[in-house]
């Protein structure tokens, strides 16, 4: 019996079949010749693009890790500021004098507890000054007198106005701006808290001849207020300095800032007293204020903290000025209340001064220390 191929298949080639798999067969995910042929065609190879090959993308930074980097340099710049300050702070610690702190109140950090801390200014001016009232020879008076209180929940300020009368413990009756003049910060100490009956805790001088150092630091301030024009140290014409600020806001420098605070005759309104001075000087203290806190003035965080110890004269150390600092920023800026006068008095050597009744400084004090 003979074998025969069959007569359609060519002679010595193998038999096979030709099957066709359907669609889906191969399960999800699998892979035909043709798909691994596509996934090796080099890049510009002729033909129809690769639908299935994913391209990369360029590396981008995301938003999280920039976030990240954004709290890294901030957090870096603020401990940088604070590292200046507490140098500054610690390297002016040692100016108050024995007698000085022997009149304060020994109280704890101001952040736990109520903190009374008074405030001073100098009005020392250069010798040969022509402007009226200037202080030019011996110990200078207090320029302005202001009482903060801050801590364990409190905030608040008490401004005497300078020409208020007073009995200085030794000196008898006079004006409360001389006290300073008289025994320095120890007197000037003692003579608030035996007037208005509370005890103080610290004391802060301020160096008005370094304040402009601090404004220019920062940028300068924005002042909001009525015209001013007046003469510091005579004008210029007698080697002085003459301000001239339009009313409205206007962009001063520490220059500025400090003729505005200086400022007692105000040529474009004559008729304001003390007491309008001492609401220019809050005006000048708020705008510090608010520049520290703005975002241009955090840039300049570094240069405020070096200079802000500099310009000033306290019993506290840079723990005590930071927690300060850290009291007042977490309760905010409460409005400044003024000693309001209730009358007038001729001194013996026949100046004139400011007296508050016993029952209006009373409430005030009692206000001040409700916070």
């Amino acid at each position: 019996m003979s074998s025969a191929l069959p007569p359609d298949r060519p002679p010595g080639r193998p038999e096979y079949r030709v099957r066709r798999a359907r669609p889906g067969w191969l399960g999800p995910g699998a892979q035909t010749v043709v798909d691994l042929r596509e996934r090796e065609r080099p890049a510009g190879a002729d033909g129809p693009p690769d639908r299935h090959r994913r391209r990369r993308r360029p590396p981008r930074l995301r938003p999280l890790r920039l976030l990240r980097w954004i709290g890294i340099a901030l957090v870096t710049w603020m401990a940088l500021s604070l590292v200046l300050f507490l140098v500054s702070a610690q390297l002016r610690q040692d100016r108050v004098d024995a007698a000085t702190k022997d009149a304060l109140t020994s109280a704890g950090l101001p952040i736990v507890s109520a903190t009374t801390v008074l405030i001073l200014g100098s009005d020392q001016r250069p010798r040969g000054t022509r402007e009226p009232g200037a202080q030019t020879s011996g110990p200078s008076r207090s320029d302005s007198i202001q009482l903060l209180r801050a801590g364990g929940g409190h905030s608040a300020k008490l401004a005497i106005p300078r020409d208020t009368v007073v009995n200085i413990p030794g000196h008898g009756l006079n004006k409360i701006n001389a006290a300073y003049a008289i025994g320095g910060t120890a007197l000037a100490v003692r003579t608030v808290r035996e007037y208005l009956g509370i005890e103080i805790d610290h004391v802060i001088v301020v160096d008005f001849t370094r304040f402009p150092r601090l404004i220019d630091a920062m940028g300068g301030i924005d002042y909001t207020g009525g015209c001013v024009v007046s003469r510091i140290n005579g004008g210029f014409r007698n080697g002085g300095y003459t301000l001239r600020l339009k009313a409205g806001t206007t962009h001063i420098d520490g220059r500025q800032a400090l003729a505005l605070s200086r400022t007692r005759e105000n040529l474009c309104n004559p008729r304001e007293n003390d007491l309008t001075r001492a609401r220019r000087q809050q005006k000048v203290v708020a705008g510090i204020r608010s520049r520290v806190l703005s975002p241009v003035g955090f840039l300049h965080w570094p240069m405020i903290a070096w200079r802000a110890p500099a310009a000033i004269t306290s019993d506290m150390g840079a723990a005590g000025l930071s927690g300060l600092l850290a009291t007042i920023a977490t309760s905010g800026s409460a409005p400044v209340r003024v000693l309001r006068p209730t009358g007038a008095v001729t001194l013996p050597d026949g100046g004139a001064g400011l007296t508050v009744a016993p029952a209006a400084r009373q409430r005030q004090v009692q206000r001040f220390l409700k916070g």
